[in-house]
């Protein structure tokens, strides 16, 4: 994959991260505050904990980082995929979003 092509995968993903927490503070009591700065995003909730989703150029890579720890991502032609086999980005957003918050949240 070209470094374009990485980046035109990574914005997208990004992009709709941005739209789905808007989404879920419109359907739900999640109240997540999420600030990009460049190809990083935090996601903070009413607790305080916070999720960081930022871009790897050079290893083309998506690394998030929660309280059950770091995952890195690369895109398979479909999904955003951890490198060492844990799953896809959005599940496992979904499992650690939830867990911080006590919710029941899905990203998709």
């Amino acid at each position: 994959m070209t470094d374009t092509e990485f980046m035109n995968h990574a914005e997208a993903l990004l992009s709709r991260l941005e739209q789905l927490c808007d989404s879920l503070n419109d359907s739900t009591d999640a109240d997540i505050d999420n600030q990009r700065s460049g190809g990083m995003i935090t996601l903070t909730f009413p607790n305080r904990s916070q999720i960081v989703v930022n871009l790897q150029k050079p290893l083309q890579e998506v690394w998030l980082a929660a309280r059950s720890g770091g995952y890195h991502y690369r895109f398979d032609g479909q999904h955003w995929q951890d490198t060492k086999g844990q799953g896809e980005f959005w599940r496992q957003l979904g499992l650690d979003a939830s867990a911080q918050t006590g919710l029941s949240l899905v990203f998709e």
